[in-house]
């Protein structure tokens, strides 16, 4: 399988029976020559990542993040107070105290951060699925 990869820049985007048509300036350098060549229709897997301005892929926060929406959940559970209660001998007896509890031990600012910060978000599902277990 042959891939190519070219930068390109998004100069528009316009909506039509088929569905969207993006638009990309692509520098002539930079444009493959089998992309040129193939004809109009011809149809291409598409993977982009956005660069920011340091030339480094920009990470997006997503939307309706399931671990921003577990998270809080499990602060509403008492269950979930009680295993931090005994795993991290800490008194968690509201939902407060546990969204607390969090910021401090998962080092966010809000539970929203789980959308953007991917090592947190990464402990939080382990500690999630810990408790999944105790509770079991």
């Amino acid at each position: 399988m042959e891939t190519i990869q070219f930068e390109g820049i998004k100069t528009g985007l316009k909506q039509s029976k088929d569905g969207y048509m993006l638009s990309l300036a692509v520098h002539p350098d930079d444009l493959p020559d089998n992309l040129i060549r193939d004809f109009v229709g011809a149809r291409y897997m598409v993977v982009m990542v956005r660069l920011g301005d340091d030339e480094k892929p920009v990470v997006q926060a997503r939307k309706n993040d399931p671990a921003v929406s577990m998270a809080g959940l499990v602060c509403r559970d008492k269950y979930f107070w009680n295993y931090i209660s005994l795993r991290e001998g800490e008194l968690v007896t509201s939902e407060a105290e546990c969204s607390e509890w969090m910021k401090m031990h998962f080092d966010i600012d809000s539970r929203a951060e789980f959308k953007t910060n991917t090592e947190a978000r990464e402990k939080f599902i382990k500690f999630k699925e810990e408790f999944e277990k105790w509770k079991k």
